[in-house]
């Protein structure tokens, strides 16, 4: 049976506690968000371990290798994925009968005791996101766009308003069909942009830096996103917005890119081949949005252990091939993906460490701009990218056939009325490959990739 779990000799001290901290009077100029992510963010979210039911133990052992291993190179955020507030979630499904929510006296959810035990006395996130800072890293969350269904129900009043109820600003319509925590919040309702801003003065005051909303892109809920958004610049802390999931509609390109810093372009993305080349394909018309501030997201990495309570499959590592998985990391990198791995941090192998802290793949990824797909075509695929600071041209080659045969992969770049020399570079090994003038070609295994840095020649 639903309930909610009040804790009335608490009520005070969560008041005061959700109305301080990082809460400021500051309010960002429209846009400002932009700069809060200049390039692409780089961190680890709980979902393709742990699905709804990862616990805090888990959450810090994953910040204590990010810190050991992976922070220098730009690893950085820390994110609790989805149900952080369900006592009795489990992993593959949702919409059980009996979910016990933790939700506070103004509709806003809170962390389960049982699952974060520093959440008590009314602390939230605190004190989890004082650690993650401590280790010199940014703390993120996860949540459903909406109202929750058990606000509505208790009719439990909005904070920020003079007597506005939950019930009073929802609706049924456009509920999100695959998880029905919460309903649709009518944007024009009185209380609703004062509910949005409730959750995100809290989140705020915990201390939170980066926020994934859910059920935001298909279909797309322009009036909501805007609701966020102004949410977040009213709150007084610069939180990075993710949207998610995909698909988002190309047609809302310009919209999502005044509102949010990195959206999703398809739906989960999973450790099977097939996932990979359906990314590969609608990422084709999301070149031109990439820019700094603003990142088209091809969503979590799905490499290492996974699924040790997650929704796909067994307790595993990643079934993607090592020539999938240098694909998939190509892709991402070349890209401008922001980078979320998926993967159980402290049971990373010593291959799949070496995929998250290749220097010169990393740098590309920071400093690279220009980038576009010179073609996809026959199972053959090419990408480019410059950097501006160092002139290095950047080409990343895929054979995403299913063939048997190797594919001769060959690619123009460069000038052709000038007879420039480039000397070749695997980024990934470090081999050199000798020189090229006016095209590079490589043979490629099926699912096999290859990641260059072109270096021109000074002429005589």
């Amino acid at each position: 049976m639903k309930y909610i779990q009040y804790k009335w000799s608490l009520l005070l001290l969560f008041f005061l506690a959700s109305c301080s901290g990082s809460k400021t009077t500051e309010s960002f100029a429209p846009g400002e968000f932009k700069t809060w992510a200049p390039t692409p963010p780089m961190g680890w979210n709980s979902w393709d371990c742990y699905g709804p039911t990862v616990e805090e133990h888990e959450v810090k052992a994953n910040a204590d290798y990010m810190a050991a291993k992976l922070k220098e190179f730009g690893w950085e955020y820390i994110v609790v994925d989805i149900r952080w507030f369900v006592e009795n979630d489990k992993a593959g499904g949702y919409n059980q009968t009996d979910p016990r929510y933790v939700i506070d006296e103004y509709g806003r959810y809170q962390p389960a005791i049982n699952r974060f035990p520093s959440a008590a006395d009314g602390k939230g996130f605190q004190e989890l996101a004082d650690y993650i800072h401590s280790k010199g890293l940014k703390f993120g969350i996860h949540i459903m766009r909406g109202i929750p269904k058990i606000a509505v129900e208790q009719k439990l009043p909005i904070l920020g308003t003079d007597g506005v109820t939950a019930d009073q600003i929802y609706s049924t319509e456009l509920q999100c069909p695959w998880l029905r925590d919460n309903y649709t919040i009518v944007a024009d309702k009185p209380g609703a942009q004062e509910y949005y801003n409730s959750i995100f003065d809290m989140y705020a005051s915990w201390g939170v830096d980066f926020v994934k909303v859910d059920d935001l892109s298909r279909p797309y809920h322009k009036a909501e996103i805007e609701l966020i958004r102004n949410a977040i610049d009213q709150c007084g802390r610069p939180i990075v917005l993710s949207t998610s999931p995909g698909a988002t509609p190309i047609e809302a390109a310009e919209h999502v890119r005044e509102h949010a810093n990195m959206w999703r372009m398809v739906d989960d993305v999973w450790d099977t081949w097939n996932h990979f080349t359906h990314l590969i394909k609608v990422a084709e018309q999301w070149y031109p949005y990439i820019q700094p501030g603003t990142w088209p997201d091809c969503d979590m990495i799905p490499l290492g252990r996974i699924s040790i309570r997650g929704e796909r499959g067994e307790d595993r590592m990643t079934r993607l091939t090592k020539d999938e998985q240098y694909s998939l990391m190509t892709l991402f990198t070349i890209f401008k993906s922001p980078l979320m791995f998926g993967g159980d941090l402290p049971s990373n192998d010593a291959f799949t460490l070496s995929l998250l802290t290749n220097k010169e793949v990393l740098r590309m990824h920071r400093e690279s701009t220009n980038v576009r797909q010179l073609f996809q075509e026959d199972g053959k695929v090419a990408i480019t990218s410059e950097n501006p600071n160092t002139g290095e041209i950047y080409l990343a080659l895929f054979n995403i056939s299913d063939e048997v045969e190797p594919l001769e992969i060959i690619a123009a770049v460069g000038d052709p009325d000038v007879n420039s020399k480039y000397t070749v570079t695997n980024m990934w090994t470090g081999e050199s490959l000798g020189t090229f003038t006016t095209s590079f070609s490589q043979i490629l295994a099926a699912h096999a990739c290859g990641l260059y840095k072109l270096e021109k020649e000074e002429s005589n």
